[in-house]
């Protein structure tokens, strides 16, 4: 645990991939700042800093959060799951698996976010077809890829498959 020191700020008591935080923040300070600059969990990428892009999407208390544009001090009390608490120490998340599989990334920089997105979307629809993948990850962009393998390999995910050609169907 990170203990809290005497400094100025506000306090926060947060839980950050199962390890509990608590120190003392800026009021202001975004939470993607706090988990990249005070945790040191640089997975979380900070893109347009309006909420546009995804690059920094988390979970916090289990829902889609851009982590842009929420106060850390708004994660007082919350359990926040980053991209590095996705995977275990010597193993990838099977979205993660993937997306390598697939070739769902480029530059690599939406991909933090679009995997948490992906994670999401499967657990609330573990089944989903081309058009429902697509909506889901809606909120994340990516500059590079176009989509296409990025939705291929949130279908891969879902089925464990080999992969799809294109045009296949879930």
């Amino acid at each position: 645990m990170t203990s809290m020191d005497t400094g100025s700020g506000a306090a926060v008591a947060v839980t950050v991939n199962g390890q509990p935080h608590q120190m003392r923040v800026e009021p202001r300070k975004l939470l993607a700042d706090f988990l990249r600059e005070e945790l040191g969990l640089t997975g979380t990428h900070i893109g347009c800093e309006e909420g546009i892009c995804g690059a920094c999407t988390v979970r916090v208390d289990g829902q889609l959060v851009k982590s842009c544009m929420m106060l850390t001090v708004e994660a007082h009390d919350c359990e926040v799951e980053t991209v590095e608490g996705l995977s275990g120490e010597q193993s990838m998340h099977p979205v993660q698996e993937a997306f390598c599989a697939e070739f769902a990334l480029q530059c690599g920089f939406c991909t933090p976010g679009m995997v948490m997105a992906a994670v999401d979307l499967l657990e609330r629809h573990p089944d989903p077809d081309e058009e429902t993948v697509r909506q889901g990850l809606v909120g994340n962009l990516c500059r590079c890829t176009g989509y296409q393998n990025i939705v291929r390999a949130v279908q891969r995910a879902a089925d464990g498959s080999q992969g799809r050609t294109e045009g296949q169907q879930a």
